[in-house]
């Protein structure tokens, strides 16, 4: 069988990236298609296959720039010739989902996420970006909301990384789809030795949407210690926010590092709306609690009461009565809770999954 895998962008090793690689474990000689390609910032399993781009690859400065040929990408997966594949698999959360298999073949779509800023998101999109972008933005996202819509037609099986996200598909595509949770390498975190700090912990990027915000301003208000683990903080934020000596930005971090966080954190705070979120799962690996925001795919990583707790509402008053509690009444000190919990989102799990629905080949 010869198989086309077909991604948005290859420019960094992040969620999306980490199931292209298991995939390429089912399907070691599949051939890797997508619109900008990074070879330095990519993984092993990925750069010795076959990785054929699309004419935004030669546009300037693509390997930065690439969010912003986002409305050139619909028509350039055109350049892609899929003809001879007997199984396609796209993975969309930018466009990828578009290409033309041939009539005999089997297109699966694995969804991490209906584009973000076509759908639910638009408005945080359009209102944290410049006048020029904003300018182009009302012109052009009609037209691609009609794109996205009638290219769903092409998938024969839509698979979901969560629950939240198989509604969202309802929502924009309405199609069903089938869940299979993103693989998490909770083998890694394993061996993690629990000896809690006084430091709370945040890991990401300080995106509008994680709500790193909320974390900061409950710590602040309270005096509580809050480390920031993760590249994208400005450094005004950092001249900020590091002044009360409460919070302190680790910036990008090593494994070894991200195992040593988790090993000193009281808990990690969660408080953003993730169409899954793998985080709080590695977290949970390590032994971890979890502190989330009561909604997105958090709600199926975390089990509450067992692994974490839930806030009710984005404000840090909420978060900081959620840390009261879990400080006066929480107590996880059963680690195999925490390992049993998180077999379900394994590397293996999620292959098993995916063979499945190869082999059954029904459209959904």
């Amino acid at each position: 069988m010869k198989v086309a895998i077909v991604h948005y962008w290859l420019v960094n090793i992040r969620g999306g990236e980490k199931v292209i690689e298991s995939l390429l474990e089912i399907f070691p000689d599949a051939d890797i298609f997508t619109h900008v390609y990074n070879p330095d910032n990519t993984g092993e399993l990925v750069k010795h296959r076959n990785i054929y781009t699309s004419r935004i690859n030669k546009l300037p400065f693509a390997k930065k720039l690439y969010p912003l040929y986002m409305p050139l990408m619909p028509k350039a997966l055109m350049d892609f010739n899929l003809q001879d594949y007997d199984l396609v698999i796209s993975s969309e959360s930018g466009p990828s989902k578009g290409v033309v298999p041939n009539p005999d073949s089997f297109h699966v779509c694995y969804c991490h996420s209906p584009m973000r800023y076509l759908w639910d998101m638009y408005h945080d999109y359009f209102k944290n970006t410049n006048f020029f972008v904003r300018h182009f933005m009302k012109r052009l996202i009609p037209d691609l909301r009609v794109w996205d819509i009638i290219s769903a037609n092409m998938v024969d099986c839509f698979t979901a990384n969560s629950e939240y996200v198989a509604k969202r598909i309802k929502r924009y595509y309405n199609r069903d789809s089938i869940v299979v949770n993103p693989p998490v390498d909770t083998e890694k975190y394993r061996t993690v030795l629990r000896k809690p700090q006084d430091y709370y912990l945040f890991f990401g990027q300080l995106t509008d949407y994680k709500r790193a915000d909320i974390a900061i301003d409950a710590c602040v208000k309270t005096g509580r210690k809050l480390v920031i683990a993760g590249a994208g903080a400005k450094k005004k934020e950092i001249k900020k926010y590091s002044r009360n000596g409460l919070i302190s930005f680790r910036g990008r971090v090593s494994d070894d590092e991200i195992k040593n966080l988790f090993s000193g954190a009281k808990a990690l705070l969660f408080p953003g709306i993730e169409d899954f979120g793998i985080i709080p799962v590695e977290a949970n690996a390590a032994g971890c609690p979890v502190i989330a925001f009561r909604g997105g795919g958090a709600l199926e990583t975390v089990k509450e009461n067992e692994t974490g707790i839930f806030f009710n509402e984005q404000t840090p008053e909420s978060l900081i009565a959620a840390m009261d509690y879990f400080e006066k009444e929480c107590k996880f000190h059963n680690r195999d809770v925490f390992t049993e919990h998180v077999k379900q989102f394994s590397n293996y799990v999620f292959m098993e999954k995916m063979k499945q629905i190869f082999e059954g080949k029904k459209r959904i």
